[in-house]
């Protein structure tokens, strides 16, 4: 009977995660994968790992729960605005509705003791499997022998003795073990969440104290140079041609558009622009100027046309470059 148990997996694609499936499948368990969808941390290893990997792929949007939960997390936020130990828990908790659903007998993740201080170590895998709900449910199969033993293991749906006892930061025994399963091919340990970076968080903090926002303007957190011009009033600068084009993406009616008329330089977004003034206009202009192709000695004028989305050109300013000194006051990021 035993190839009729399943597991579900909280499934990231990077290596710990791999090993687990693969330590779970190796005893005959059939693994279904869930995987969360949100602004913060993307997919993109993740569809690339199970090509390889007997697994379907489940994604959950959690999105409007982790929202509520940057407001005011329980257990707190790490170094930046992760709140690490409350997210896992939410991820846990949607993992074992997902495991009644389809009738699976246990949650699996690679996660391993030690490994990450916040949200792996001994306390807050015991918050975790707590507060999602699934206590007794919850298998971690590279650091199972350093555990309490899990109700799948009282019950014999998994051979403890099979599984591993692995702690630390070290990637050492997994990256042996991977070789000796012939596993070669598995991303680089990288965190992945942008919650983790200090520039992103204090965007998002920024835009916390603006109440009511939208989705569009979270992912626009992760473009451009940004600067808090009044209390409802922000400029995101392009950096590249790359995101100068993406930046195009996000122009709505109420929006200004900024770019240099004769030299090469970025294209700037000024948000809800109809609650502009001339003063707010003029210093858009002197900070796209600022970034623009020029020579910076001599502080020449530089021409920057401004662009509505209904009007299209507005008009043409000639304008000095904001100094460094003003720039950094307005500059929200880190």
């Amino acid at each position: 009977m035993k190839n009729k148990i399943k597991a579900v997996v909280l499934f990231s694609g990077g290596l710990d995660s791999i090993l687990a499936v693969k330590l779970i499948q190796e005893q005959g368990i059939e693994v279904k994968g869930v995987n969360f969808k949100t602004p913060f941390f993307g997919l993109d290893k993740t569809f690339a790992a199970i090509k390889n990997l007997d697994i379907n792929l489940e994604i959950i949007d959690i999105t409007e729960e982790l929202l509520k939960i940057l407001k005011k997390p329980k257990y707190g936020f790490g170094k930046n605005m992760n709140p690490c130990i409350d997210c896992h828990a939410l991820m846990f908790k949607k993992a074992g509705e997902y495991m009644n659903k389809i009738g699976a007998s246990f949650i699996l993740s690679g996660e391993v003791l030690g490994e990450r201080p916040m949200s792996q170590n001994r306390n807050s895998l015991s918050i975790i499997k707590r507060e999602s709900g699934f206590e007794g449910r919850i298998l971690r199969p590279l650091s199972a022998l350093l555990l309490a033993e899990t109700i799948p293991e009282k019950e014999g749906l998994v051979d403890r003795n099979k599984l591993l006892d692995i702690s630390g930061r070290s990637r050492k025994r997994q990256m042996e073990l991977a070789a000796k399963m012939g596993i070669r091919d598995y991303p680089s340990p990288a965190g992945g969440c942008k919650l983790t970076e200090p520039a992103f968080s204090k965007r998002l903090r920024d835009l916390f104290t603006q109440g009511v926002f939208s989705l569009e303007e979270i992912e626009l957190l992760k473009l451009g140079r940004h600067f808090r011009l009044s209390r409802d009033i922000k400029l995101v600068v392009g950096r590249n041609k790359e995101e100068n084009e993406q930046l195009l993406n996000f122009f709505q009616d109420e929006d200004f558009l900024f770019k240099a008329k004769n030299l090469k330089g970025p294209v700037s977004l000024l948000k809800k622009g109809s609650k502009v003034n001339n003063e707010l206009i003029d210093k858009s202009c002197r900070i796209t100027a600022r970034y623009c192709d020029r020579n910076e000695e001599e502080n020449e004028e530089v021409d920057i046309d401004y662009y509505s989305k209904s009007k299209e050109l507005v008009r043409t300013m000639k304008v000095k470059p904001l100094i460094e000194d003003e720039l950094e006051i307005l500059r929200i990021q880190g």
